[in-house]
């Protein structure tokens, strides 16, 4: 059984705060394409709107949005923001992923 992503309440934050300075809403893209040093990789963008066919996941007006060819990698797998000392950036923690590059956004299965 599929479970869906879920993105934390730090990830809509940020989101808010970038639709804010943008002065426009913004919609936090995750995907996964093929590459990267380990052999799949993350690609996370921002898009005025969701596609039809996406998955939305949703908060206080805040989208994350996630297409279908890529939710079965990201099945269970939890989007966040973090800001540490190397710096901030959305983050996605995947129960699925058998190893990862120490970028973080490269993953093997």
């Amino acid at each position: 059984m599929t479970v869906p992503p879920r993105a934390t309440d730090r990830a809509f934050a940020r989101l808010a705060e970038i639709a804010a300075d943008a002065g426009a809403p913004q919609c936090l893209r995750v995907a996964v394409e093929g590459g990267g040093c380990s052999g799949f990789q993350y690609e996370i963008t921002l898009e005025p709107a969701p596609a039809p066919d996406d998955l939305v996941l949703e908060k206080d007006g805040q989208k994350v949005l996630i297409d279908p060819v890529s939710l079965p990698f990201l099945s269970d797998s939890v989007i966040d923001f973090t800001d540490e000392l190397i710096g901030a950036r959305f983050a996605v923690e995947n129960p699925n992923a058998s190893s990862s590059c120490g970028c973080g956004t490269s993953f093997s299965m």
